[in-house]
């Protein structure tokens, strides 16, 4: 008898489209350039790249913000550069009690990948 284990197969979050093109496919419009241009501002924060790195390495790919917050700003601005991540579609949240869990958006994380991994290619 096997004692393996049967994952449930998680659901792929179509809300998010991914932002662009990858650079190399075409030119990407302007709307596009601005979908992008969010994500890549919101971690051009030291701050928030950290928090966004704490996040994504964190065990099971969520993390309380109470095991996040230790960046060296006040609690008040974590939480401003978490909500910012957050409008720039990076990061979701979910309230449990008292405490806010956020997740990496794992299909704009991949959308944002291929689009700098193909430049790289092309280099």
């Amino acid at each position: 008898m096997s004692n393996a284990k049967v994952l449930p197969l998680l659901e792929v979050d179509q809300a998010v489209v991914p932002c662009c093109p990858p650079l190399t496919e075409r030119a990407i419009s302007a709307g596009e350039a601005e979908v992008a241009a969010k994500m890549f501002k919101a971690l051009g924060d030291p701050v928030r790249l950290r928090l966004f790195s704490a996040v994504a390495s964190h065990e099971g790919g969520e993390a309380c913000v109470c095991d996040i917050s230790d960046v060296g700003v006040s609690q008040p601005t974590v939480s401003h550069h978490l909500k910012k991540l957050k409008e720039a579609g990076l990061l979701s949240s979910e309230r449990r009690g008292t405490w806010v869990y956020y997740r990496v958006e794992p299909s704009v994380l991949a959308a944002m990948g291929a689009l700098l991994a193909s430049a790289a290619k092309a280099a």
